[in-house]
Order: structure tokens, then C-alpha cells, then sequence
């Protein structure tokens, strides 16, 4: 499945009104992005959701980025692909992800996350219509679970990650297995208003620990980590500026390995970030 090389990743695009949805995704789509990512957000009818852009557009692919194995029975989701890839000309892509301790326990089951992604994914597999490896992949941080998603699925879709981050997936993966990560955007060219937004977002989750030890595992040190995030960690994991520096950033991903980048917009308010998303689009393919 080609993604093209750029795709917007929107909250909105699954929370905002649904006629507005429809709109935004049709004009993203004649604007010339790759891919529209949606997230999980705590599970519910993401299919549904992944139904409704992938109605409103003609070429873009949708993917979902990601959904919690803990939340979704994958006979559900093998079977509800299955029908989008054959209304839809087979342009959706099941992202995955094994979410954190406290999802396991609130499923009542033990984490153990490699074991867990891989009995899911044989679930997948056993589906009475499968879910085929190139129409998957995983939310991998860490070494081991990128290890799978290159044996087992289409690739990674890493969070909150430098272009660094990407040159050792992609060492680690070799050739064909798509790294695709999540990047996040403010379009603000004032270094104050900028950070400021991006911790806005940010700060919850660098309290999270599998976030956390991917983090330290990039090379930031706990300092960088305190108070929604240092100055380095945040101007290393979210391009901030005008088009043209988020497009550097953009460039740094694809020269250190990853084939599709993902953007999300962050500090622009309450509403769909559609002016902005206007303004990238010279990034969009």
C-alpha cells in the first residue's frame, strides 16, 4: 500500500462534526495528501470513523494510528477492514498498538506486550478474513516490538520520534518494512508561543512510562523530560516555524530512512486546523 510521502494526522478528523469531517477530508484529499491518520482515542467505532473519510475521498489512503488491542476483539476488526478494503478499493491501513499497563489491567489481563501483540496478530491471521500483513503495522517504540512489526506487519508507526529515531529503525529494519512516524507541527515562528503549544499537547504523555523509556532511549535525560519537556526535547520531537522549516524536518525523516511522515497540527485551537493544513500543502504528496 503506497501512502504517498506525507499525510496529516488529526484528533479532528474523528471528534469534529461529521459533516465537517466529510468536507475537511475531501479537501485534504484534492489537496494531495498521502494518507489521513486518525487515532484510536480510547476505542469506539473507529471503523466507522475510518468509513466516513474513506467515503469522502477519491485516492487518499486512511489509516488508523493507532487502535488499542485491548480495546477492539480482532475478529471485530478483521472483519470490519475486510468490508472497507472491498467498498474502498482497498485503501485502509490497521495501525495497532498495545497501549499501557493500566489498559491491560482495566481489560482484566497481565501485560506482557510482545506476547500480547502476537497472539493478537495470530488472531488476525486465524480471522475468517485475515487481515494480510501489508495491511498492518504496529505502534513500535522499542527494539523488540519493532522486531515483530518487521516480521509480522507492513511497519512501524512510531510516536513522538526524532529523524534519529528513524536512521536506527531503519538500520534495525532493513530494506521494504515501512517506517511511518507521527510528527507533530506548530506552525508559529516564535520560539516562546511554539514550545509553549507543543507542551500544551505534549506533557501528558512524556508522564507516561513506555513514552518515557522510548524517550531515554533517544538520548534525553530525565531533566529533559520534567516540566512538559525541555527546549531541546521539544524542539528535537516537534518541527515548529513556517512551512519551510517543518518541511526540513520532514526531509531529515525521509533522509534518515522513513518512507511516509505524518503531520499533526498541535496549537491551533479548538477548531479543525483547516487553514493551516491550507498552508502545509506545498509538504503534501
Amino acid at each position: 500500500m503506497r501512502l504517498g510521502s506525507t499525510g496529516i494526522w488529526s484528533i479532528e478528523l474523528r471528534m469534529a462534526d461529521p459533516y465537517e469531517i466529510a468536507d475537511a477530508a475531501a479537501e485534504l484529499d484534492e489537496l494531495g495528501w498521502g494518507t489521513l491518520w486518525i487515532p484510536g482515542l480510547g476505542g469506539g467505532d473507529i471503523l466507522g470513523d475510518s468509513q466516513r473519510l474513506l467515503r469522502a475521498t477519491r485516492t487518499a489512503k486512511v489509516a488508523i494510528g493507532v487502535a488499542s488491542m485491548w480495546r477492539h476483539q480482532a475478529a471485530d476488526l478483521a472483519a470490519g477492514h475486510a468490508r472497507l478494503q472491498d467498498a474502498h478499493g482497498r485503501r485502509h491501513l490497521l495501525g495497532l498498538g498495545v497501549s499501557d499497563p493500566a489498559a491491560a489491567r482495566h481489560a482484566g489481563q497481565p501485560y506482557r506486550p510482545l506476547a500480547d501483540m502476537g497472539s493478537y496478530l495470530d488472531e488476525l491471521d486465524r480471522a475468517p478474513a485475515p487481515v494480510p500483513p501489508a495491511e498492518r503495522l504496529l505502534a513500535a517504540l522499542g527494539p523488540r516490538m519493532t522486531e515483530l512489526a518487521g516480521r509480522r506487519t507492513a511497519g512501524v508507526h512510531p510516536f513522538m520520534v526524532t529523524p534519529d529515531y528513524s536512521a536506527g529503525a531503519r538500520e534495525q529494519l532493513g530494506d521494504g518494512p515501512l517506517i511511518a512516524p507521527y510528527q507533530a507541527v506548530v506552525l508559529e515562528r516564535d520560539p516562546d508561543k511554539a514550545r509553549t503549544a507543543a507542551r500544551e499537547f505534549l506533557g501528558t504523555f512524556l508522564g507516561m512510562d513506555h513514552y518515557a523509556r522510548s524517550l531515554r532511549r533517544q538520548g534525553f535525560a530525565e531533566e529533559d523530560l520534567a516540566n512538559g519537556g525541555s527546549d531541546r526535547l521539544i524542539d528535537s520531537v516537534v518541527a515548529w516555524g513556517d512551512v519551510q522549516t517543518i518541511g526540513a524536518r520532514i526531509d531529515a525523516h525521509h533522509q534518515a530512512g522513513a518512507d511516509h511522515v505524518c503531520l499533526h497540527v498541535v496549537g491551533a485551537g479548538p477548531r479543525m486546523p483547516r487553514r493551516q493544513w491550507r498552508e502545509l500543502a506545498p509538504l503534501a504528496s
